[in-house]
């Protein structure tokens, strides 16, 4: 009984390994660093340690803008079965000042496709840099929300949080997480990752 117990806790029990694609830009792809301390190394090491039977496959480009990975998205899918996608995009849209409703637009039509195929998915979401200005930031940081809420997808509200502003967890760039960085992302986000997963069907 007491083995019975420790078992349930230790994760939900799946007749496979699940497989998550990370779908984003640098900050998924890993910009800067090894492979294995990319965010989805890292956040599958951390899922394995919980107990989960997880593969996350990096499908991060850096420099990619939502209509990028739009564009790109079914080769990125691929053909083989996915239990989930993890999707991190619009940065570059931000840095680059392109027109919120375009982003909001393209991260809709990428959303869709996901449900097309039947693929849950977790959304990341990103605040505007303040040298962009409140009305910028009044358009483009609540379109996660709000996409979250036209699919009733779970909403990590903040990709960077813990990260932006903190020079000591990242790149000498100002931009990207390093090593200490991305093990702050995968800290802050795997409690909604794991909530996320354990909702999924077990079969």
């Amino acid at each position: 009984m007491a083995l019975a117990l420790m078992l349930a806790g230790a994760g939900p029990l799946y007749a496979r390994t699940l497989r998550i694609v990370a779908l984003g830009d640098s900050l998924t792809a890993g910009y800067g660093l090894s492979a294995n301390l990319a965010f989805p190394a890292v956040l599958e090491k951390a899922l394995k340690e919980k107990g989960f039977d997880v593969e996350i496959v990096n499908a991060g480009v850096s420099g990619d803008i939502s209509a990028g990975l739009l564009a790109r998205l079914d080769w990125a899918l691929g053909d083989g079965a996915l239990d989930g996608a993890i999707v991190e995009i619009g940065a570059n849209d931000m840095l680059r000042g392109l027109n919120p409703d375009q982003t909001r637009a393209n991260i809709d039509a990428i959303l869709a496709k996901l449900r097309e195929r039947k693929i849950p998915f977790l959304i990341a979401g990103m605040r505007s840099a303040p040298n962009l200005g409140g009305p910028y930031a009044e358009q483009f940081e609540p379109l996660f929300a709000a996409l979250a809420q036209k699919y009733q997808a779970p909403l990590y509200p903040f990709f960077l949080e813990g990260v932006a502003g903190h020079p000591d967890r990242q790149l000498p760039d100002g931009l990207h997480p390093n090593r200490a960085g991305v093990e702050t992302i995968v800290a802050g986000i795997l409690p909604a990752v794991t909530a996320w997963l354990d909702a999924l069907p077990k079969s």
